[in-house]
Formats: C-alpha cells, structure tokens, sequence
C-alpha cells in the first residue's frame, strides 16, 4: 500500500505543476485536471495521498491540493466512512494543526484557510454530540505556540460564519451547534479576550527590541486573528455577552486603538458592537464609549465614534463630554476624504432628527458648524484624474475613475441634501442667512473659467470650471434651505426682505454662460414664493425666466451645445412651474406674458418646437383660473389656430395618411448630401413636432375648475352621471376632437412603416432610424451615462441621430395625447362614434411588425386610458381595444420567449441582451395593463424583485374584480386569453414577472370558473404550467412561495373532481407516492381531515419540491450531505390527564367534600 501510495502522489504532484505552470497547454492542463478529479472522486487512497501532500516539505501548491483531498473526503465520503477511519482522520488532521505548519509569518494564508476548513467540516458533523471535547482541545492547542493559535481563531471564525451568517448546514444540526455555541459562549469569549490579552502584552513588550522584531509580529498576528474571530461572534452573541464586568470587551478594544497593528480590526469590532440592534435599554451600557478615556482612545486613533448608541425614543441621558465628540466628528466630516465625509452623514441626520438631542445647546451650536461645512462639502472637487484638491489623493484609493466617482458624488450630495433640510428645522433664519452670504459672494466673484473651459465657445465654462461647481453647489444649498424655511417658519415670521433682496441679485445678474445661468435660473425658481409677499417683482421674473434670455450665446443657431439646451429647457421648465403652482398670483400678468410669446412665435426659428410648446402650456395653466367656459374655449381657438390650420390642410392630411408620402414628408428615403434638402425636410419635421407637442400640450393642461360651484358659474358643468358625480366639459375639447381624425392617421401610418417594404424605402443615411436611440439603449441595460463631457457636443450630431429623435418622440407623444384625452376630455372622447374601431384600426394595426421598444411605449400609455375610462363604457370602447391587444400579446409572447442559445460576436451578444431587456420590460408593462384591468392592487405587495427577498411569507391573492374585470371575464374569448397569458407568463424567464402574476393575478382570474365545468385538458395545463414555473424559478424565494401558495390552491380546489391532477403530480421527481395518497384521502374526506391549513400547506410544499429547479450555476455542484446526529432536545411526553379526585396523592381534598363533612 504504502508503494502505491508514493507512486500516486507522485503522479498527482505532476498533475497539479501542470496545472499551475503557466506555460503548460491547455490540452494538458485540462488532462491534468482530469486526473486529479478521477483521483478524488474514484481512489480508495485520498486520506494517506492527501496526508503525504499535505506535509510541509511539500510545495505550497501541493500541500494545499492534499489539504482540498482530505477536505473532499470529509464532505463526501463521511456517511460512508468506519468509525475508526473518521477517528484516524481526525487525529491526523489535528496532528498537521499541531505540527504541521511553518512558522506563523512564513506560512502561506492559503494553507492555513485550507487547515481550518478540514476542522470545521468535522465540527460541522460531529460536534457536539459525537466530539464533545472540541472546544478544550481547541484550547490546548492554542498553548503550543503563534502559529497554533492562529490557526485556532481561523477555526472559530469560520465556524461561525457557516453556522450563523451563511448558515450552510442542515436546520437540525445549525440548531444543535448554535445551541452548544451559546451555551459555552462565555468561555468562548473569555478564552478569546485571554488570547488577545496575553499576546497584546508580548506584542507591546517586545515590539520595541530590534533582535525580537519576529516575535513581536508573530503576537500581533495572533492579535490581527484574535480581533478578526471576536468580530465574527461580536455581530450575534447576545448583548450581555458584550456589556458584561461593565464592559470590559468595549475597554480592551479602546486600549487597542492605540496600537497601529491592531486599531483598525479593534475599531471594525467597536462598529460592529455599536450597530447592534436591540432595545435600547440592553445597548444603554455601551454609552461607557462616551466617557473621556474611552473618547481619547478612540479620537486619536481617527476612528468613528459611538454614533450607534444614539437612539430616538428612549430617555436619554446626554454625555458631559458631548461637545468634545461633536467637535471631532465635525472633523471627520471635513475631512478630505469624501467617502469618509459620506460616511457621516447618516449620524448627523439621525442626531439632528433626535427629539431631545435637537434640541440641546450643544447640537443646536455645532448644527451651524456643520452647515458651514456642508458649503464647502457641496463642491464637486476630487476627481481622480485631477489633482486640484486635497481629496484626489483620496478619490484614487477610493474609486475606479471619474465617472464612479461622479456616480458616488451625485448620491453623497443628495445625502447632504436631505441632512441640511433637516438641520435647517432647528436653526432656520440661520441657515438661510448662511445661503444669502453665500449667493452674495458668487454674485460680486469674478467668473473663473479654469483650465477645462468650453469646447466650443471662448471664454465659456465647462461642467468643471471653478465656477461652475462653486455656483453649482451654492444652488443645491440654497434650494434645499428655502424649501425647509417656508414650510418650517410661520408666515409672519418668514424673511421676506432678505428673500426679496436676494431675489433681486438674481434678477439683475448678467451673465452668457449657460452652465451659470442655469444655476441663476433655479436659485430665481427657489426664491420666487418670497414674490407673493411683493408681486410687484412678478413682471421682472418672468421676464427673467422667458425661454430667450439676453445672452447671446444662447441665441445661437442649431446645433446648440446640450448646455444650451439644457437651459433653454431649463427656462420652459420654471415657468411651467410657476404657473402650475401659482396660477391665481400670475394671472394679472397673462396679457403681458401673452404678448410676448406672440412676438417670439413670430420668429419660427427662434425657438424650438418644445420651447414654444412650453410656453404655450405656461398660458394655458393660467387660462385655467378664467373660470369662464367662453373666455378660456375663446383663449384656446385663438392660441391653437395656427395648428388647426396647419394640421388640418389638405397637403398634411395626405401627408399623415401615407406612409410613402410621410417619409418623403420627413426627409427619410432621401441621402442627405445636400445642406438644402436637410433644411427643407427639418422644417416639416418641426411643423409636425409641433403640431403634436401643442396638442399634447392642451390636453394635459386644460382644465374645469375644481370647485364645483365654481364650474357650474363658468359654464363648465353639464350634468351628473347616475352616481351623483358631476360631468364636466373641456373647453379644449371642440379643437382637440377636429385634430383627432389625423393623429389617429399619423398613428396608423407610423405603425405601417415598420412593414418590410416601408422598411426598404429608407436611405441609406436612415437605415436605423427606427432603431434604439443610445441613450434609451443605455437606459435598458442599466449602463452609466457619459455625464461629465456632454455639455460641449451638440445635442444630435449626426442627421441620423436627429432623424431617430424624430421618430421617437412623435411616437411617444402620440400615445401620450391619447392617454391624457379620457381624462381631460371625458365624456366628449368617449362618446366619439365609432371609437373603438378607430382606435383598433390605427393603434394595434400591423404590431407583428412594431418593435419592442415602441410597443412597450404603447402599452404603458394605454394603462392611462383604461384607468380613466367610465364604467358606463366599458363593454363599447375597452373590450374590443383590450381583446384585439391581449390577443396579438398572447401570439407575441408565446413566439418570443422561445430563446436559442448560439455562439454570438460582441456586438450580437449586445444587441440579444437589449433585445432580451426590451422584451422584459414589454412584459412588464402587458402585466400592468392586465392587473389595472382586472383587479384592485394590494396595498402590501410582495417584493417584485425575488433576488432581494428574505424570509418570505405568501398572502393570498384578493379575489375581487374591478367593474372592468366583472365586464371583461362575461366575454369568453377575452377570459381565456387573460388567463393563458397569465399562465404562460409563469415559465417566462422574469422573475419579478412571475412572482407578480402568481401572487396577483392567476388565482384571481382562476378563481372565477374553479366552479364550472373545465375541460380536464385545460385543468391539467393550468396545473402544469404553474409547476413548470417552480422549475424555472423555484431557487428564488419569492417566487417559490407564491407558485407554491398558487399550486396548492388549485390542487385543494380542483382535486376532488379533477383526477387527472394526481396523474400529474405522479411525474414529479422523487415524490413520495405513500404521501401523496395521505394527502389526497385528507382532501377527499374533509371529515377525516385534522391538520390545520398551516400544516397542509407544508406537506403539500414536500411533495411538490422535485419539481424546483436549480439555477445554472448549481445544476452540476454535486451536493453535500450532512447527516443530523441525536437530538440535543429531548421532547418530553406530556403526561395524560388524570382526575385529581380520582388520586391517592389527595386525599385531603376527597375528604374536604365527603358527606360527613357537612357539619363543617
């Protein structure tokens, strides 16, 4: 034997050089590797290979393979080993703990990691009950030297991470080792603290003897391993483990922050014990971290602070020595690390949330401290390609590039954001007075261009100019602190002479910039309800904030730069909301606003279509407080009468009615080489741009009054439904309804230019102009945008790019207009004759051939229009719309989500996976629409994302129908297309799609025929099709309960008449048919049955678990049995009721109630 097994290890040793020369071939690589696995799988010799390998005379690669042979023994041939065998081997492996290792600064981690691992799958088997000397063998080890007692604490740690944190054992035995972990948990700790203590004092000893420098980091090692495991038990054991001999674990910890070998693992436990969860009471004794000592300790070690004790409901009694706390988090919270900046701000908030600490002297003194820190915090600096801050040196341990670290800025400052508007409750005049100086100093500083100025203006700044960042984050300062003021401040107390004064440095600051000028246009946004207190200062900030601002660089022509979009943009966007949120205070300045909009329409190239648009919607919004019916349909006649002419001429109504006339309209099927045609075919693209956005504009801003009382004055009501709710009229409605007919034909005609022969009309400059724009493409797959170099490029660089704009935005601003037209319009868009069929003629014609990305737009606009639409017609506009849809949907689906897997380029494997997203989301948006079709949403949903759940428990789908749903399920061949979609959609490969349909939908829909008649074929393949979802994603909790949950009401519903379902539930894999007879003669006979629901639901989980699936990456792990060893817990009998009369133990109280007792 002893000849074979020297011939085997040497073979294998061969072997694994092979594998770990970097020079071999793959051919022999791959026959290596082969070889070793045979080996491990097939040979009757792995415990002596793997004990010869694993001596230290052997290389580091191959002591370690040997170490993986004896820990694939013990995993899978361990049930099968003698008694004597597992002994043998166990004695052996603590022989290699005891003697088999190099010195503890020479050994390789890797092999101390693979010697830990072999302890603990013992443990894992046989421990307590079978090895009940593990822990004092454990201990005796640790007394042998450096190197033994780190192996130790390696031992102990990974213990508890498999029992408790990753918990990777069967339930009895995790229950039986984490029983005896707790029982013998204060001998665990203080053998723990006992080792740190001993070799802390060798350590500091001998750390400052030159001859003794290896010992010194040989104890701190133990030390570094000693803190590593108590930070492993730290994070569970119970809190007096922790807190007890008043908090002597705390007190060593804090001690250790002096030393630098040592502080940073003492400080990771000292967070871990802070953050513990818990009433606050039992986490009161960790306040001790609060006292001077342990404050020294832990400031001068520039580690953070015992911010976990802070609680919120609890009386509190506040440290003497707070002011020196606050003081030193203040310092880390300028400090130049902004990860570490970042890492504080989750305590500012929690503090200055704190009902009694908000208001203590100290809080209330360092909040203004920290708002002054916040300035500059605010600042983007520290990027870490730049080295303009002391933070770059920083940022470049801390993040990849720029743009992680952009991404993580963007995120700090919305923290920030969040703390200031708190702290801005406790000292509000303050801190406002803080913005004001702030605003004042970048109003009188001289623009600072810096060396990244702009690409394409002289003397312009870019995105990270030193201007731009500073004006940047005083904006986001001064937002977030008058947002709070007005709402925390009562009115007569608000500082209004400040915000005026304010306001008008903002009005009066000049400047062509319009990275800067955007900054001005939102802090003048902020600022403006200080405007209610003197509207005399209406007319200057609206003229402020017009779309065309004075500065020339924004009247340049197209190709505008995004920044001058942007704020161009920005401009339509803070009328908007003004009008929206003040309309009644901008109403005596409608005349002037309207004129002047008249006069930049003139110009039709002064504007863009959306500008205009914006503009247009700004008027309406405040045409809405006319409260007259006339005047405002008069005001819209008038406004809209340029796009009635327009739209309704005879040259667009053939334009929109042909697809081939459309693309020659819009410049599609022509090779843009000459300037001229681009200019000719742009300009009806526009006209067309606006026609839409003005309609869309309208319709979604027009409105009745929301008084009652005050609609019937203007002329707006007309009558009550039979409920008892008022109807109203649109005055938009008469011009909106004439525009109809032809949008419905720009609808019908978009559709027909994805058919093939439309397709080939396309140039070849505008082949891919249907194709997903780069930025939505991005946005499908979950791929960061290029946020910091946009500002200088042009907005579309390329005919094509602006070509593919086109298209999309018309498309989706079509839907839009009619998703907003059943509620602005009501019952004069419902009442249109014919409606249904115009709508299934131009909005669902030709869908084999609309890609997803259009479809998905379309869908998710509808759900709109059914939401809003009146019940009274449900059964003439909604059940011919939604069957015609939901039918083309089932086709799609079906052909869709049959993928084949085939070998891809880069590009190929790209665009499968946006494909594959878009398909996700089209889905997604299906199950919407059918949810708000049918049944009335739950207010505590289960999580979408089954990825993320825990400990999931289902709740049962509701079983009522919207009015809608009653409708829809009376027609047959709608139903059951509901239904099959429903279903199939538990075997797509989504997730958040199943788990969603299961829990909400199918039960529901199935619920209302379980009573009828079902053909047993369509029984079965409801059945089926939801154990088909359990394969596909039972691995995923969420889902599993909710399939289960499912599955198991349709069984206990369908069984008794349907047999046909336990012909299915035969197939499933390794099911137990004894079970399932049981379950099924409980279910048969509900008078014999006994079990509970709770208890039913569990057998039934069994006997259907063959048929969950494993994800890919565990379908070829071969498994790992554990076997659970006796009971620690011994279940005691209760013992059988008895008569206590009927006892010999009392006859005392016999007697007390015998007959001669009555003269008592």
């Amino acid at each position: 034997m002893a000849e074979s097994v020297a011939v085997i290890c040497e073979q294998l040793i061969k072997a694994v050089n092979v594998m770990m020369d970097a020079e071999s071939s793959q051919r022999y690589r791959l026959e290596a590797l082969k070889f070793c696995e045979e080996f491990k799988e097939q040979c009757p010799f792995c415990v002596p290979c793997g004990l010869q390998l694993a001596d230290k005379s052997q290389s580091p690669v191959v002591r370690h393979f040997g170490l993986q042979i004896l820990e694939h023994v013990i995993k899978f041939r361990w049930n099968t080993m003698p008694q004597q065998e597992k002994v043998q081997l166990k004695n052996c492996a603590m022989g290699l703990l005891s003697n088999g290792t190099h010195f503890i600064l020479e050994e390789e981690s890797h092999i101390k990691d693979a010697l830990s691992r072999i302890i603990v799958e013992m443990i894992k088997r046989e421990w307590p009950q079978q090895w009940p000397d593990m822990l004092k063998e454990l201990e005796d080890l640790s007394k042998l030297g450096e190197s033994q007692t780190e192996l130790v604490m390696l031992i102990l740690l990974r213990l508890a991470e498999d029992v408790i944190t990753f918990q990777t054992l069967p339930s009895q035995r995790r229950k039986d080792i984490q029983h005896t972990l707790t029982q013998n948990m204060d001998s665990i700790l203080s053998f723990l603290l006992t080792i740190l203590q001993l070799n802390v004092d060798e350590y500091r000893r001998l750390k400052s003897d030159p001859s003794q420098e290896l010992k010194a980091r040989a104890h701190s090692r133990v030390g570094v391993a000693t803190l590593n495991t108590l930070a492993g038990y730290i994070d569970w054991v119970a809190l007096v483990h922790i807190t007890n001999e008043q908090c002597r674990l705390m007190e060593i910890l804090c001690l250790l922050l002096s030393e630098t070998e040592l502080q940073l693992e003492a400080a990771e436990c000292l967070l871990i014990a802070v953050s513990r969860k818990g009433k606050l009471e039992d986490r009161k004794p960790l306040m001790v971290l609060f006292n001077d000592v342990a404050m020294h300790y832990i400031l001068s070690a520039n580690c953070c602070g015992p911010e976990g004790c802070v609680g919120s409901h609890v009386e509190v009694e506040v440290p003497g020595n707070l002011n020196k706390f606050m003081e030193a988090f203040l310092a880390f919270t300028t400090h130049p690390s902004q990860f570490l900046r970042s890492s504080t701000q989750l305590t500012w908030g929690t503090l200055f949330r704190h009902e009694v600490l908000s208001k203590h002297p100290v809080i209330v003194e360092v909040t203004s401290k920290y708002m002054r820190a916040t300035m500059t915090n605010l600042v983007k600096t520290g990027f870490p390609s730049k080295s303009d801050s002391p933070s770059c040196e920083y940022s470049l341990v801390d993040f990849d590039n720029d743009e992680d670290f952009n991404t993580f800025f963007n995120s700090f400052r919305a923290q920030q954001g969040e703390v200031v508007r708190i702290a801005c409750k406790i000292i509000p005049l303050e801190a406002f007075q803080m913005a004001g100086e702030w605003l004042q100093y970048q109003v009188k500083s001289p623009i600072d261009v810096g060396p990244t100025m702009s690409k394409t203006a002289e003397g312009l700044c870019s995105i990270l100019s030193p201007s731009v960042v500073q004006w940047d984050a005083m904006t986001f300062f001064m937002e977030s602190i008058v947002g709070q003021l007005l709402k925390t401040l009562e009115k007569e107390k608000v500082p209004v002479d400040q915000g005026i004064e304010l306001l008008q440095a903002m009005l009066s600051y000049e400047t062509r910039d319009p990275l800067i000028l955007s900054c001005v246009l939102t802090n003048v946004s902020s600022l403006f309800p200080f405007v209610t207190y003197r509207p005399h200062f209406l007319p200057q900030v609206l003229h402020k904030v017009r779309p065309l601002c004075p500065a020339p660089v924004l009247q340049c022509a197209a190709p505008r730069t995004r920044a001058v979009k942007n704020v161009r943009r920005h401009a339509c966007s803070s009328i908007i909301k003004m009008c929206r949120d003040y309309p009644q205070f901008i109403l005596p300045c409608f005349d002037m606003l309207y004129c002047h909009v008249k006069k930049l329409f003139s110009n039709e190239l002064l504007l863009t279509q959306m500008e205009k648009c914006a503009l247009m919607e700004a008027l309406v919004l405040i045409s809405n407080q006319f409260k007259d019916y006339e005047k405002q349909k008069a005001f819209l006649e008038e406004l809209m009468a340029p796009v009635v002419v327009r739209w309704l001429s005879e040259e667009m109504g053939q334009t929109l009615l042909n697809p081939v006339s459309f693309l020659a309209f819009v410049g599609a099927d022509q090779v843009m080489n000459d300037s001229n045609i681009e200019d000719q075919t742009g300009i009806n693209r526009s006209r067309i741009s606006f026609c839409v956005y003005t309609i869309l504009g309208v319709v979604k801003r027009a409105r009745w009054p929301a008084d009652v009382e005050e609609a019937k004055a203007g002329g707006f009501l007309v009558g009550y439904t039979p409920s008892g709710n008022p109807i109203y009229r649109n005055p938009c409605a008469p011009q909106v309804l004439a525009l109809l007919p032809n949008l419905l034909a720009l609808i019908r005609t978009h559709n027909s230019l994805f058919l093939p022969e439309h397709m080939a009309r396309l140039s070849e400059t505008f082949a891919r102009a249907y194709d997903v724009m780069d930025v939505e493409k991005n946005v499908v797959l979950g791929l960061p945008q290029p946020v910091l170099e946009i500002y200088d490029s042009p907005v579309y660089k390329t005919s094509l790019e602006r070509m593919q704009g086109f298209f999309c935005t018309l498309y989706d601003n079509c839907f839009h207009i009619l998703g907003h037209a059943g509620p602005s319009l009501n019952q004069d868009f419902y009442t249109i004759e014919g409606l249904a069929e115009q709508l299934v003629s131009s909005v669902l014609i030709n869908l084999d051939h609309v890609p997803d990305h259009r479809l998905r737009a379309m869908l998710h606009i509808l759900s709109q229009l059914v939401v809003s639409c009146p019940q009274e017609y449900y059964d003439s506009l909604l059940c011919p719309l939604l069957g015609h849809l939901f039918a083309y949907m089932l086709q799609v689906s079906k052909a869709q989500f049959t993928w084949e897997e085939e070998v891809c380029g880069e590009k190929q494997v790209t665009q499968e996976m946006l494909e594959e997203e878009l398909l996700r989301l089209v889905t997604r948006e299906l199950l919407d629409l059918l949810s708000e079709s049918h049944h009335y949403r739950q207010e505590d949903m289960m999580a979408t994302d089954s990825t993320q759940a825990s400990t999931v428990t289902p709740t049962y789908p509701t079983d009522e129908l919207t009015e809608l749903g009653k409708c829809l399920i009376k027609h047959e061949d709608i139903y059951m297309t509901f239904l099959t979609i429903s279903f199939n959609c538990l075997c797509w490969k989504d997730t958040s799609n199943c788990q969603r349909t299961a829990s909400q939908v199918c039960w529901t829909l199935l619920k209302q025929i379980v009573g009828g008649n079902l053909l047993p074929e369509a029984v079965t393949w409801f059945y089926t099709s939801v154990l088909k979802g359990l394969q596909v994603h039972g691995q995923h909790e969420g889902c599993s309960a909710a399939l289960t949950l499912l599955a198991f009401l349709i069984y206990e519903a369908l069984r008794p008449r349907y047999s046909e379902l336990r012909v299915v539930m035969t197939h499933i894999p390794n099911i137990q048919l004894e079970a399932l007879d049981q379950f099924d003669q409980r279910l048969l006979n509900p008078a014999t049955q006994k079990a509970g629901e709770k208890k039913r639901k569990e057998q039934f989980k069994k006997l259907i678990a063959g048929t969950v699936g494993k994800p890919l990456g565990q379908q070829f792990r071969k498994e790992v049995h554990i076997r659970n060893l006796p009971s620690l817990f011994k279940k005691v009998k209760p013992e059988v009721n008895r008569d206590i009369l009927e006892t010999s133990e009392s006859p005392a109280l016999v007697s007390l109630f015998s007959p001669l007792q009555d003269d008592i």
